[in-house]
Formats: structure tokens, sequence, C-alpha cells
């Protein structure tokens, strides 16, 4: 069975997981194992173990999420509900920080839990900062927790720049293997990223002209209609680039442009993403960064704060006023398929719409015999609605003079298919259940990404010049529509 299409085996698991009660659990994870569990996905013995220092029983953080997470899912069967509820469980632990000093109880406890079962498959599913994926993983070695059978899921950000993302590698590395270790990038999971997949690779029309004969460029954009309101301090210390760019934008790129796979296999899909990242053109030397991209920063703007003033629990410092809110680049992938063809990508806080989608842009007709003509545009959504638009020309009916209009062949997944488009964790944990790693970033992925950011990280910060500033709600800097101006192009937007 095809990799990209395997359902999830069934065999018991443990699923541990660190930060088992924050954000990230409680609005993604835990509902994403509750339809796994409704949907028929998890085996009976499988039991969910929430690892955090919030000194809770069982019972209390099954109430907690009895609280907290029912009113996010559809609870059409108390009967399941209580069954998924039976699952939970917590243990408390403190890794100390990244130099250590640990405090050993959660360990043992976790070890208590976990003993007598040592031929299921262990998940430990890392939802914490990156500083402690290290550590973690040392102590889960120390404790002997450790299996063949085990896994280590990742999340993002790997690292703040090379140098980081290498040490971290290393760290997990030196506990679990490679074929172990599971990098998430929640878009991955998305049904419209893995139906572009399917949208290359199985139809022929499309194929052949998936090239720079016929693509003019191609546009990727991650917007977003909120803030910074309460992350302010993180995003002191990321920015756009490294929150966005580094890893969703990048990855996005890599699956619109990668050569068709010789296998549909765990290994040649992500052979042909990493050749993708070793062809892109470097953007090194401050000329270049001060061409190719653009970076902002949200002013208020109506009754929308700016980000500096943007509650936080500190107050912002000089570094602050350096942080983009917003990146645009113009990227170029030096290789015979896309050569001359560029991708643009831009991710901005405080758009006035809230969108992730791809934009492939073909050419113009040779010889257009119609005038009033466009040429035509594939949209592939990713939100809020997922589907895919074709853009071709029509005539307007009518008699008289010929009139065309560019009109969208669409398919909405909402609409089209019956069945409940799963959220993307839920596509991923399954993934993991089953320990196929397809949808996963591999080192090699993460650190060519991380060599291609960082010469453009390094020139910012070297320049003195600020983000430049723009109203919070509208579409970003002025630059980034210099940035295609330049060329006689303009961002894809619909009201």
């Amino acid at each position: 069975m095809s990799p990209l299409s395997s359902p999830a085996a069934v065999h018991a698991a443990d699923l541990v997981v660190f930060g088992g009660t924050g954000d990230l659990s409680m609005r993604k994870l835990i509902p994403a194992l509750y339809h796994s569990d409704r949907d028929g996905r998890l085996a009976p013995e499988t039991r969910v173990i929430a690892m955090s220092r919030g000194g809770l029983t069982d019972a209390d953080f099954r109430g907690k999420v009895d609280a907290e997470v029912r009113d996010q899912v559809p609870v059409d069967d108390p009967a399941v509900w209580q069954r998924f509820l039976g699952r939970l469980h917590h243990v408390s632990v403190d890794v100390g920080g990244p130099s250590g000093n640990p405090d050993k109880s959660g360990w043992a406890e976790l070890s208590k839990q976990l003993a007598g079962h040592e031929q299921r498959d262990r998940i430990f599913y890392l939802a914490s900062p990156p500083m402690t994926f290290g550590p973690f993983c040392r102590e889960l070695h120390e404790a002997g927790l450790v299996t063949p059978q085990s896994r280590v899921v990742l999340e993002k950000p790997l690292g703040r720049d090379l140098p980081s993302a290498q040490r971290i590698n290393d760290e997990v590395g030196a506990i679990f293997d490679e074929h172990q270790i599971f990098r998430i990038d929640h878009y991955l999971g998305k049904e419209t990223v893995q139906n572009l997949l399917v949208l290359r690779f199985a139809n022929a029309f499309l194929e052949p002209i998936w090239n720079s004969l016929w693509i003019d460029h191609v546009q990727i954009t991650v917007a977003e209609t909120v803030g910074t309101p309460g992350r302010r301090g993180y995003y002191d210390q990321a920015g756009a680039l490294r929150d966005m760019v580094q890893n969703h934008l990048l990855q996005l790129l890599t699956l619109t442009a990668m050569e068709p796979p010789a296998r549909n296999d765990r290994e040649s899909i992500r052979d042909e993403k990493v050749k993708v990242l070793q062809a892109l053109r470097p953007i090194q030397e401050s000329s270049e960064v001060d061409r190719f991209t653009v970076r902002g920063q949200y002013t208020a703007e109506s009754a929308m704060v700016g980000y500096l003033d943007e509650p936080a629990s500190t107050p912002p410092t000089e570094d602050s006023k350096r942080v983009e809110t917003f990146t645009a680049i113009r990227a170029e992938i030096k290789n015979w398929r896309w050569a001359g063809v560029p991708f643009y990508l831009r991710t901005g806080k405080r758009m006035p719409r809230r969108v992730s989608e791809i934009v492939v842009q073909f050419k113009d007709v040779p010889h257009s015999i119609y005038p009033g003509g466009s040429p035509n545009r594939l949209v592939l959504r990713l939100q809020p609605e997922e589907g895919i638009e074709l853009h071709i020309m029509a005539k307007e009916p009518g008699a008289g003079e010929t009139t065309l209009k560019p009109v969208p062949l669409s398919l909405s997944f909402g609409q089209t298919f019956t069945a409940r488009v799963p959220e993307a964790y839920e596509r991923l944990l399954t993934d993991v259940l089953a320990g196929n790693p397809t949808l996963f970033m591999r080192r090699d992925e993460v650190e060519a990404a991380w060599r291609w950011i960082d010469p453009i990280l390094a020139a910012w910060e070297s320049s003195p010049e600020p983000p430049e500033p723009y109203p919070a709600g509208t579409a970003g800097p002025a630059g980034a529509h210099e940035l295609l101006g330049r060329s006689g192009r303009a961002w894809h937007e619909e009201a």
C-alpha cells in the first residue's frame, strides 16, 4: 500500500507527550487523538501519558481535558468520549532546564507507568521548547525507556540557526537512530499539500507543463490576521523568517518544485525535497539580500495596536524594534526544470485576510487572438477552506462581441467529499503511530533549509536599517509589492 495512503496500524502504543498540558497539546494533539479513537484508529490498549510540571493526578488531567477540549470536538457518543478519557494519564516531571539537574522522581514514575509494556511502540512527543529536546532524550535513555520500538517526535522550531539545529540533532541523534526521529511540520499534514503530489503525479495533463517553459512564477503565501498578543517575547527571539519561512514555506516550496520520485516510498519523496533545497540559489551578499528580500513590522492602525504595543510579560526592547513580523523573498531554483522561474515567498502577521495558498501562475498564450485575456492560474488553498482552483479563460454568454472572463474550476474538499476532512495533526499522528516518516523532515532537509536561511538572517542582523513599517490590517510593506512590481508582476489577492 502507498505510504501516502496507508492507515495507521492499530496495534497498541504508549504515547508520552512532554508538555502534555500546554497549548499545543490541548488545542491540537488531544483533539486529534480523540478523533483517531472515535474513528477506530487506536488499539484498545493504547495510552496517552501527559508529562508536565503541573502536579496533576490522572483524574485531574482527565477533568482538565473534559473541561477544555470537549467543546472543541463533536462528542456524538458519550461512551466513546469516556473511553478516550480513560486512556489519559499524567506524570509530573521537571527536566531542570538545559543544564540538567532534573527531579528524578518524575522519571521513576514514568518508568513505573511503562513497565511491563516493553513490546509496545513507545512514542515520545516533545511538545516543549527545543532547549529541552536533548535533556529529555538523555533522561529517557538513562531511565532505560528507549526501546527498539521507540520513536521521538520533535516540534518546531528546531534551533535558531544551523549550528543550534545541528547541536539539537546531535543530542537527539545520540539517543535515537535517524529512522526513529520524526521532525514534524503540521503544514505537511494538510489535505491540500498531500493533494499537490497527487495532482502533479497522478494526472497526465499537468506534469508536462510543470516547468519553466509554461510557468511564469510561483507564489507561496501564509498570511495571518492575528498579531502577537501574549507571544511577543517568543517573537522577539524568532521573527517571521525563523518562525514561518525556514519550515512551513520552504516545505511548501519543496513539494511544489520537486522532481517526480522514482517510487512512492518513505525515502524517495524526502530525497527529492532535499534536492530542491540544495538547488536554491544562495542569497548571501548584502546587496542581494536588499534586492531579493523584504522585512516589515506592523504598526498601529484603527483599533489594532502595533507590534511594540502588543501585551507581553516584558516591555519592548531596542531589539524588539528590529523584529520582522512580515517577510517576502524572491527565491530561485537553479536546475533545468525551474531555471528563470521566480518563487515568491510571503508571510506576515496582521494581514487583511487569513490565507495559506500556493499560486502557480502560467505564462500567457504564445499568440492571443482574443483581447482582454489573462494567463491561467492554479491556486491550491490550504486554509481557511482547503481546495484547488484552476482559473481558465471563458467566453461570457451573449450575442455580439466576444468578451472573455477568467473563471475558476473549483475542487472544494468540504463540498466534494462527504467524509470529514481531518485536521493536519490527525494525519501526522496517524503516520507517527504507523511508523511512516514520509511527511516528516529528515536531518539533512532541516539543515539544508537553515543553510539557505542563515545568510539572510546575518545580513538583516548586521544592517542598520530596521524593518519597513506597515499598518496593521494591510497587505504588508510597500517593498513587498515592489519586489514583484519590478518585473511587472503582482501578488495574488482575493476579497
